[in-house]
């Protein structure tokens, strides 16, 4: 079984087969499911292979656009915001693409209405109406402004509609594929399509659009027209669903109550978007490095789904309530005059029915790879380098002049396709490691779908880089391995490097590198319980190792790989910072869907706001580096409170350095470069005492 799943019996449309009166009757084929159908599939297309060799230019460009792919309309609402409502408030264009029409089984109700002959067409408008007003609301806009509604041409002459709302410079794009969720019987569409090279699906027309004709795709296709999207907006910030959500074995009763796979935890639409998504992507890296070309500058996050179920919450309520809001609006109301005839939202998600809901998909938004920010390693005459993921590939830059920000071109390091966060350790000779999942396949159709640990080593001190080199797996089935976390390293005092990482059973594994360069295999600790990704690893003044995981109940922590006493439980991962001489170590978390930062040792330290934090210590204390409320960039030291209010929207989480000059927080931009910001030393911030 896969991450998407059992599928249900029922009757599927292949090529050369007709629907309901072919020769093999619906019963019988039926029972054939996937696996046992004679009928000659037709042969796989050769598809650009991408290659992990260096040295491939990198497209340049400072523009900043973001792009998401959604399966449903409310995915990038539950599970995206509020990264989405961050960028848009900075002025980054948005175009949001949603593969299904969402039309489910056409019932668009709310307890105590009265009931109605399902309408599929009906019930795909009304979502759509609601997304439009929930878009016009993050433009600062009434709910039911009109929008300019067209039809746009895609790959294959397939057409599709497509929404454009422009406001005061800022500009959203909604995009709608219309893939049926449900084939014939109920079959989960999206899942055999990812599944079945032989199958092709129908769209769905929705009510009140301006496409009144349907298109087919089998697998391809709809590959092509993601890969066609990405290369007509070439964006720099590519946002999709959760590609391998966690192994999650549910009781039958509950699994079918939350909507989520046999087996794991999200919905089967999810992971097959996700999956058609990222698969997209490699293929739009693959064609870009043929012939002189180059690779598209983006950068990508991905997002769990279904996932925030089943973790302690971290949005406290303020930044709740404006991710509660957008939902509000998409739900809408039956009463509501909005315009569209065939409904105003979709009116089981309206009111306040997100924040009631015991699933509580929208009080957490977590990132299927958390990782820590960009490496920062400075070099010997001062000046800083950073490596990141860019366009599925490992690349540096480096600062032109010490102290200035200024970055130079991104240097391609190869190693592709990635996942989009790497972890680093730096030797005692200063030699860098790179560590990072690559993709090794996902080409789905039956094919395999495969992670592998890898290593990138610099060859000599701020000098070239030996050859990539595979670490493999903890964990020995693809399957398994799928699920795998972020890499985290650290150097210990007699040169040895630890490696840990998050596996498939929600506990953490680690290799550790002798000095003479060889490796240990492969080992799991001892856990008490399941731990989520972001791990958090430290050195103490004795040599010592600490591990610290946010768990399901606790902060797990082990020291030198043996469990040690677990700290209190945090909504997200935790920062921990050695204490001065042989005082152990000063860890930094939030409560569950709280916004205030405490310490171990000195309860709250005056640092609101959500979303991991990094630390670190200097002659005047802990210096902490996180977001605000309102998702800006902020730095605490020594009493003082600095927020970052220019520059270019941030993704994900920013690294914390401390040199001889003063902190220095390097982060990446929605514009798919990297950014530097010395608050005490420059202009760009905010004080407060």
């Amino acid at each position: 079984m896969d991450g998407f799943g059992l599928l249900k019996k029922g009757l599927l449309r292949r090529r050369g087969i007709l629907a309901a009166g072919a020769a093999l009757g619906a019963t019988a084929f039926g029972s054939t499911v996937l696996s046992g159908c004679s009928v000659p599939e037709p042969p796989r297309r050769a598809q650009p292979v991408a290659d992990p060799a260096p040295g491939v230019p990198i497209a340049s460009t400072r523009r900043e656009q973001l792009m998401q792919f959604a399966a449903h309309p409310d995915d990038d609402l539950y599970f995206m915001n509020p990264d989405t409502q961050r960028m848009v408030d900075a002025g980054v264009p948005l175009v949001s693409v949603y593969v299904t029409a969402g039309e489910h089984l056409g019932e668009n109700r709310i307890k105590g209405m009265p009931p109605a002959p399902p309408n599929r067409a009906a019930y795909s408008s009304s979502r759509h109406q609601g997304l439009r007003q929930a878009y016009a609301k993050a433009l600062g806009l009434d709910m039911f402004t009109p929008w300019q509604k067209g039809v746009t041409t895609l790959q294959g002459g397939r057409r599709a509609e497509i929404n454009t709302l422009v406001h005061g410079g800022r500009r959203v794009e909604l995009i709608f594929l219309n893939l049926p969720e449900h084939a014939p019987r109920r079959y989960l569409a999206l899942t055999s399509l990812w599944r079945d090279r032989a199958l092709e699906l129908r769209t769905h027309l929705s009510a009140d659009s301006p496409v009144d004709r349907s298109d087919s795709y089998d697998h391809d296709q709809l590959i092509d027209v993601l890969v066609g999207l990405l290369d007509r907006y070439r964006p720099t910030v590519v946002q999709t669903l959760d590609p391998d959500p966690d192994v999650q074995v549910s009781p039958e009763a509950v699994r079918k109550r939350d909507a989520e796979q046999p087996g794991y935890s999200d919905h089967s639409d999810h992971t097959a978007v996700a999956c058609f998504t990222w698969a997209a992507l490699i293929r739009w890296v693959a064609e870009g490095q043929k012939g002189p070309g180059q690779i598209p500058a983006f950068v990508a996050t991905a997002f769990r789904g279904y996932y925030n179920r089943h973790w302690p919450k971290n949005l406290p309520p303020q930044v709740l309530k404006e991710k509660a809001g957008h939902l509000f609006a998409y739900g809408g109301n039956p009463d509501w005059e909005c315009g569209n005839a065939s409904g105003c939202g979709d009116y089981g998600v309206g009111g306040g029915r997100p924040l009631k809901n015991t699933k509580g998909w929208v009080r957490a938004t977590h990132y299927r790879w958390p990782g820590a920010g960009p490496a920062v390693v400075t070099r010997p005459d001062g000046r800083l380098d950073a490596y990141g993921v860019l366009g599925l590939r490992a690349v540096r830059w480096r600062e032109t002049e010490r102290g200035t920000g200024v970055w130079g071109e991104p240097t391609d390091l190869g190693g592709g396709p990635l996942v989009p966060a790497l972890g680093s350790a730096t030797l005692p000779d200063g030699r860098v490691l790179l560590f990072g999942v690559r993709i090794a396949s996902l080409t789905g159709r039956g094919g395999p779908n495969k992670r592998e640990v890898v290593l990138l080593e610099q060859r000599s001190p701020d000098g070239p880089f030996l050859a990539w080199r595979g670490l493999g797996n903890p964990e020995r089935k693809d399957d398994r391995g799928r699920r795998v976390g972020v890499p985290v390293a650290v150097t210990t005092p007699d040169g040895r490097v630890h490696l840990f990482l998050r596996n498939a059973d929600k506990g953490v594994s680690t290799r550790v590198r002798s000095t003479d360069g060889s490796w240990s295999p492969w080992r799991a600790l001892p856990v008490t319980e399941e731990i989520q990704d972001g791990l958090d690893v430290v050195v103490d003044a004795d040599g010592r190792v600490h591990v610290l995981a946010a768990g399901s109940k606790t902060v797990q922590h082990w020291i030198d790989s043996v469990p040690a006493a677990p700290l209190p439980l945090a909504g997200d991962p935790v920062a921990a910072v050695p204490g001065r001489g042989r005082t152990g170590l000063d860890v930094y978390y939030r409560k569950p869907a709280a916004k205030e930062l405490l310490s171990q040792r000195h309860g709250n330290v005056s640092f609101d706001g959500y979303g991991p934090v990094a630390a670190a210590a200097d002659a005047s204390g802990t210096v902490l580096l996180g977001r605000d409320l309102r998702g800006r960039v902020q730095l605490r030291r020594g009493g003082r409170l600095w927020t970052r209010t220019q520059g270019a929207a941030a993704v994900q989480s920013s690294v914390l350095r401390l040199p001889p000059e003063g902190p220095v927080a390097v982060g990446l931009g929605a514009d798919a470069h990297p950014w530097v910001w010395r608050p005490a030393q420059r202009s760009g911030a905010t004080s407060h005492s």
